[in-house]
């Protein structure tokens, strides 16, 4: 059993706390990311699992037992850091068996599990090489290769892509994609980048300021987000949030104080036609896709995802209409409305 469980843990650094009573259930097999801001505590929340950080109150519950109180090893779970910290004077072969060599395992055990790791992370043809004669991507896997040789309970990355350029980012994403469907084992991932959380985990724990803003599936925040934080913080370009009374034609809820509406549910018609009118002020042409950033007075600017070849020019006035069911509502305090329909 791989199953992690946090009891209202929290973690205080003297007088400051850093999380603040998180709870979370880790499934066997489930890959779990941990996404938000710079200082939202993710990292942190992912060291106090790991036992790199001291547990302040609370309880982390691995594979059925207690071990807040565990040491880092005793705790049975592998991490993948930021930096490779591979030995740059030791072969990836001895690269990926040092843990199991200095834990005194057989020569022979070593070599059949390092052959194992390297199939998987289709390092075969580098066994032999150095770190300096690999890419970026071949050195994370080599590190990735590291730790699958331990068997651990749990696998724990934190922000392990962040040194990678953008085609390798893109690369290692499906890499370690394939290796959870692979090994099936647990995997919680630390990430500021929430294209690396919608693309990767099967629940997202979004965490602001030291506590879970919301926990589910990638669908499940996109399509309904809890509050402000989550519905703008998720989707890329992120959630148009404006004042409930800017808009026309649109059923609200009676404590609704803002409306959100994605930049990808809203249709440019003719002025006076739509729901909220605008004047188009900046066109980011992406190629299949153009962002439209509209001026549209007391809402503030919104934008809109259109097709790439459009012809609208900046100083056009149009109107804006917001696709039925799509639409988001929040009261005074950021927290979502229940639709009026």
């Amino acid at each position: 059993m791989s199953s992690i469980a946090l009891k209202t843990v929290e973690k205080w650094y003297g007088e400051v706390q850093v999380i603040k009573g998180v709870d979370l259930e880790i499934e066997e097999g489930e890959f779990i990311i941990f996404v938000g801001p710079s200082g939202c505590g993710k990292s942190t929340l992912l060291r106090m699992i790991a036992g790199l950080e001291e547990t302040s109150r609370g309880q982390i519950i691995i594979a059925g037992r207690d071990a807040t109180a565990e040491p880092p090893n005793k705790r049975g779970l592998a991490m993948v850091f930021q930096s490779y910290a591979l030995y740059p004077h030791m072969s990836v072969r001895d690269n990926v068996g040092f843990p199991l060599k200095s834990a005194g395992l057989p020569a022979a055990e070593i070599e059949e599990k390092v052959d194992e790791a390297a199939r998987v992370l289709k390092l075969d043809a580098y066994l032999d090489r150095r770190p300096k004669d690999l890419s970026g991507g071949q050195r994370q896997r080599v590190a990735i290769g590291r730790s699958i040789v331990r068997d651990p309970t749990a696998f724990l990355f934190d922000e392990p892509l962040s040194n990678l350029d953008a085609a390798l980012r893109v690369e290692m994403r499906y890499e370690i994609a394939k290796l959870h469907q692979t090994l099936r084992s647990t995997m919680i991932y630390v990430t500021h980048d929430q294209v690396e959380a919608m693309t990767l985990a099967d629940r997202i724990v979004v965490l602001d300021g030291g506590r879970i803003a919301q926990v589910g599936s990638p669908r499940e925040l996109y399509e309904n987000p809890a509050n402000l934080f989550v519905a703008q913080f998720i989707g890329s370009p992120r959630m148009n949030v404006f004042p409930a009374s800017c808009t026309t034609g649109v059923a609200q809820p009676g404590r609704a104080e803002q409306v959100g509406i994605r930049p990808e549910h809203i249709t440019v018609t003719g002025a006076g036609t739509g729901n909220i009118d605008g004047t188009v002020d900046v066109l980011e042409y992406l190629g299949a896709d153009t962002f439209v950033v509209m001026d549209c007075g007391s809402a503030g600017r919104i934008t809109v995802r259109i097709a790439g070849d459009t012809e609208l020019a900046p100083g056009d006035v149009c109107g804006l209409s917001f696709e039925d069911g799509r639409t988001h509502f929040f009261d005074a305090e950021g927290l979502a409305v229940a639709s009026a329909g």
